[in-house]
């Protein structure tokens, strides 16, 4: 899939070079610098081609990753090892720049050559790199435990199937999962409390702490599950878009009986991540109210309705209302919470620490405007009042679309007994709303 590999600094000149199956000229990496870095920043594209050579790049702070192939090769998946090589690299020595990259040369080509195969990928995992890869040593290190080596099939070492997330002779004291259903609100509402656009995003967040080798399996108040089945639901179901899973979840089960089945890493990792195109009302709902006193004073009234029920309350709320930017000599008054005037930001911050359901409150801001005003100071601060509110929150133990774990069992061939949790949560994401 992937010719060579490189690593660029800002000027062009290669740090690292892999060549996987000698079919790229070795000058290839120059027409990329005239391309990229030479190139003015508005005609710069992620992908192009050369010579029948396609170039697949990102950055990272102050380097370049590059990947050429003369394959007909899956651009996605390349940019997507890229960033894989970057997160690994992050994993090792923590922040990956030119400096690091001079500092750690022979642990990368050893990384490299364990992480892809003739241009194929193989290992992407870092916690099964570093059972063979140590930093300290900046060599191949095979770990001399006797009962990994006897229960680590031999396939894993050589990415022919094996599970590479999880290594084999994990053990713990107490076997707990946790699984947190967090959903994210982009909202935009306009002026006169329509919503304009509404998705839901979610992510599953699991924390295993399991012992040996054990296998998950999740069932979901999927709507397509139910459907297939033909099966009337007892509650409400979600339909699901745009799903994403870890490597670890058996696809094909998944297509076949809508079951998420997996044998789990160790410690954290993101399960799967959904999206719902859904008319969500505004959870948090501000409305305000603008009045200017002549050329010399400004008067912001500012409201804000929690419209969820009154079993749950939204911790960290933090509402940002923009102002000129030539404001001055702020006064507040607000009927909970605190308000500052955040000058980098042109804007009031108003945090309210708990907000419960079906509860309203009030804040007052007045601000003295300069008495003489340029034509350029007019131009901002009517940009200024075209920004929008923006709202950010969290609401623990409810989800808005009603997304729900039916199930989550965990079967180990020693059959011990595990504890699983499950936690909802539901946040703000571009959660904004026009002002008057």
């Amino acid at each position: 899939m992937c010719s060579t590999f490189y690593i660029v600094d800002m000027k062009g000149k290669p740090l690292i070079q892999r060549n996987y199956r000698n079919d790229i000229p070795q000058n290839a990496i120059e027409y990329f610098t005239q391309r990229v870095i030479d190139e003015d920043e508005a005609n710069i594209v992620p992908v192009f081609e050369h010579n029948n050579c396609t170039f697949v790049y990102i950055r990272h702070n102050n380097i370049y990753f590059v990947m050429v192939t003369k394959l007909n090769g899956n651009i996605s998946m390349l940019i997507a090892y890229l960033y894989r090589i970057v997160e690994v690299f992050t994993g090792y020595f923590e922040v990956v720049e030119e400096e690091s990259i001079r500092d750690n040369f022979v642990l990368i080509y050893e990384l490299l050559d364990e992480m892809m195969d003739f241009g194929y990928p193989q290992f992407t995992e870092t916690n099964i790199l570093k059972e063979y890869i140590t930093q300290q040593a900046f060599r191949l290190s095979i770990l001399e435990d006797q009962e990994t080596k006897l229960a680590a099939p031999t396939d894993t070492i050589t990415g022919q199937g094996g599970i590479t997330w999880r290594k084999a002779g994990i053990k713990y004291r107490k076997n707990e999962v946790f699984l947190d259903v967090v959903e994210s609100i982009n909202l935009l509402v306009n002026s006169t409390g329509e919503t304009l656009h509404s998705e839901i995003h979610g992510t599953l967040k699991m924390r295993v702490h399991l012992s040996g080798m054990p296998e998950l399996k999740l069932g979901l108040n999927d709507k397509i599950l139910f459907d297939n089945a033909g099966k009337r639901p007892k509650g409400r179901t979600v339909d699901l878009e745009d799903t994403k899973f870890h490597q670890c979840v058996k696809l094909n089960r998944f297509e076949c009986d809508r079951t998420i089945s997996f044998v789990p890493p160790d410690g954290d990792f993101d399960l799967m991540s959904y999206r719902l195109n859904a008319k969500v009302k505004p959870m948090i709902n501000v409305e305000s109210q603008v009045e200017q006193h002549g050329t010399s004073r400004i008067e912001y009234m500012v409201k804000v309705k929690s419209q969820f029920k009154k079993t749950s309350t939204a911790n960290g709320v933090e509402i940002t209302v923009p102002v000129p930017p030539d404001a001055d000599t702020p006064n507040f008054k607000t009927s909970t919470g605190s308000a500052k005037y955040a000058p980098e930001k042109d804007a009031i911050i108003w945090t309210i620490k708990v907000l419960p359901g079906g509860k309203e409150f009030m804040m007052r801001a007045s601000f003295g405007l300069p008495s003489i005003r340029s034509t350029a100071d007019d131009a901002t601060g009517l940009i200024s009042s075209k920004r929008p509110i923006g709202v950010k929150f969290e609401i623990p133990y409810f989800t808005v679309s009603g997304f729900q774990v039916r199930y989550l069992k965990v079967v180990e061939r020693s059959g011990y007994e595990a504890l699983p949790w499950v936690r909802y949560i539901t946040q703000s994401g571009e959660y904004q709303i026009r002002m008057n």
